[in-house]
């Protein structure tokens, strides 16, 4: 390689450096919001709140669909709570129609596993098996979970998206 493609190089990198810059594994410069980003995206799998179905949506955003993940996980928050009302109604009444409640979460469970949430996905299940024992304690605790588990995946979804909207494109 010749030595002012070297300096080159050199002095780029330098100076996306000086920037608060650097580059990713495959060589496109990222500056401090985009790292930053891509951090909390990355935090978002390892912490088991997203699953490869998240990746999914992200290959099917485009030039022309630019928000597509974020117009879908958006939907889903703006649909899910209705459907998490109609379980905690049907939580309240006695006896428990566990095979009503098992129908309601296992549509809230497809909904969740659509956006790769893992951690709701996962709590869905725990909670359905509890509808197969005919476990009142454990539907009520699980479903306790659940709520929580949908609150913060709301609160870290809507904090990654702005975050994004702030790095701007990569």
């Amino acid at each position: 390689m010749h030595k002012d493609t070297l300096n080159n190089i050199f002095a780029i990198i330098s100076t996306g450096i000086r920037k608060g810059g650097s580059y990713n594994t495959t060589g496109r410069y990222m500056d401090n919001m985009q790292r930053q980003v891509a951090n909390v995206r990355q935090d978002l799998f390892k912490q088991g709140y997203l699953d490869d179905q998240f990746l999914q949506l992200e290959l099917l955003q485009d030039d022309v669909t630019p928000n597509f993940v974020e117009e879908v996980v958006a939907s889903f928050f703006r649909d899910s709570p209705r459907l998490l009302s109609t379980i905690e109604h049907a939580l309240q009444k006695s006896p428990l129609d566990f095979d009503r409640l098992d129908r309601f979460m296992h549509q809230f469970k497809g909904s969740s596993s659509s956006i790769g949430a893992l951690r709701l996905k996962n709590e869905s299940s725990l909670f359905r098996e509890y509808c197969d024992e005919c476990n009142v304690e454990g539907c009520l605790m699980s479903f306790q979970r659940v709520k929580r588990e949908h609150a913060i995946l709301r609160q870290k979804l809507d904090n990654y998206f702005q975050l994004l909207h702030q790095a701007g494109p990569a």
